[in-house]
């Protein structure tokens, strides 16, 4: 395979070349260096595995994965590849099985991912069949090491990664339990289809920068301004990302419309308020809390909108983005209420999230002839570490650094 080469120049990681998001031969490297490499890809929830059999299939990168629970209570993952034509073997989203059978021609395998059985392998009366030195142990698809937290699932298909807890760092884990401190359950599910590559939406998610710019109801009904109190905090890594923010009155301030700036502009209004109504759950005031994973996941607290979200290559110029809404197993009907209610914030048509949909198919689009040129990430220095104020692109840079890490960038 062509090696594909990519000039950065400019301090640190403060320039960023448009060739990143595009061509063939890069993403071809980034399946193998990042999401078959020493990561940790996020593959579905506990609370997703009920029972003994019970399966979901996802992917790691663009590379198609089954997760299920055997009956020994752990979890299993393994390519969702039957090891004979490569055919699937499971066709569903999730359910409930024995053990898995591909439709082709019938190989079988248990919840473990061995190949247990293969359908006329002695032939028929005598004639056709496996030769005698085939061995069933020798083949199946390949498998992921697992490892859970907080009721997260994730797999890794190197043996070099670090143990979970030690590739997330202390502070990424304490805000994971900050959220997922007690049992969850699914209570809606989108999958949105993106016109832009996946590392435009990776980076949109990092940049606490845009978001009280670009979403007019953040600032609009003050659920998020940069002038609040809150912060940013990254991994030593780069790769992983904590932005919070508090609702803050006095934090509505003139230095939006001193600038200008569309999202200002207090013309808007609700005409059912009823989707802002809420409680308060956390003791320390944060109302807004965007945690991302490298490479692809995001877990949110939206105001009691809870959700982990799942970002996936599907090709140089295409992402699929599953959403997963989740509530605390022990909700009141009254609180299960408010959060579906809130659910109209975020996601596919979200009164704030829908730009987030588009705007990197913009970035997309208008970079298709600058593939030589590059992007300014400068706002807030060359940092890529934690910051006290959001008017920063240091997680941006920091997604940046732990690219060319696993990348040999």
């Amino acid at each position: 395979m062509q090696e594909s080469t990519i000039e950065w120049r400019g301090p640190g990681f403060t320039r960023i070349p448009y060739g990143v998001y595009s061509g063939p031969a890069l993403a071809q490297q980034e399946q193998e260096r990042i999401f078959r490499g020493a990561t940790w890809n996020y593959l579905c929830l506990e609370a997703e595995l009920p029972e003994d059999g019970s399966f979901r299939t996802t992917f790691a990168g663009e590379t198609p994965v089954v997760v299920v629970k055997d009956d020994d209570g752990e979890i299993y993952a393994f390519e969702n590849r039957c090891a004979h034509r490569g055919a699937l073997l499971a066709l569903e989203k999730s359910g409930k099985v024995e053990n898995f059978q591909c439709v082709y021609h019938a190989w079988s395998y248990n919840r473990q991912g061995d190949l247990v059985g293969v359908a006329f392998e002695k032939g028929v009366k005598g004639q056709g069949g496996m030769p005698a030195s085939f061995c069933k142990e020798e083949h199946g698809p390949r498998k992921l090491m697992v490892a859970r937290y907080c009721g997260l699932v994730f797999g890794s298909f190197s043996e070099d990664v670090p143990p979970l807890e030690e590739y997330l760092g202390d502070e990424i884990c304490q805000r994971i339990e900050r959220v997922l401190h007690k049992p969850v359950e699914v209570i809606g599910r989108f999958t949105q289809a993106l016109p832009n590559n996946w590392k435009l939406y990776v980076e949109n998610v990092k940049d606490s920068y845009h978001a009280s710019l670009l979403h007019l109801f953040f600032t609009t009904f003050e659920l998020n301004r940069l002038s609040q109190k809150g912060g940013v905090i990254v991994d030593e890594s780069g790769g992983h990302h904590v932005s919070y923010s508090m609702i803050d009155p006095a934090a509505a301030d003139s230095s939006y419309r001193e600038q200008g700036l569309r999202s200002d502009d207090a013309q808007y209004r609700l005409k059912d308020p009823s989707v802002l109504a809420g409680f308060q759950e956390f003791d320390d005031g944060v109302t807004l809390q965007i945690l991302s994973v490298f490479p692809g996941f995001v877990l949110q607290q939206i105001q009691n909108c809870l959700a982990v979200r799942q970002v996936l290559p599907k090709g140089e110029g295409r992402s699929e983005l599953n959403w997963t809404y989740i509530g605390y197993a022990d909700d009141t009907p009254e609180q299960r209420t408010v959060r579906l209610n809130q659910l109209n914030l975020v996601g596919p048509a979200g009164f704030i999230s829908m730009e987030d949909g588009a705007v990197g198919g913009f970035v997309q689009r208008g970079i298709a002839g600058a593939r030589e040129l590059e992007a300014v990430v400068e706002m807030g220095g060359e940092a890529t570490g934690s910051s006290e104020g959001r008017a920063t692109e240091t997680s941006v840079r920091g997604f940046w650094k732990a690219w060319r890490h696993h990348m040999g960038a």
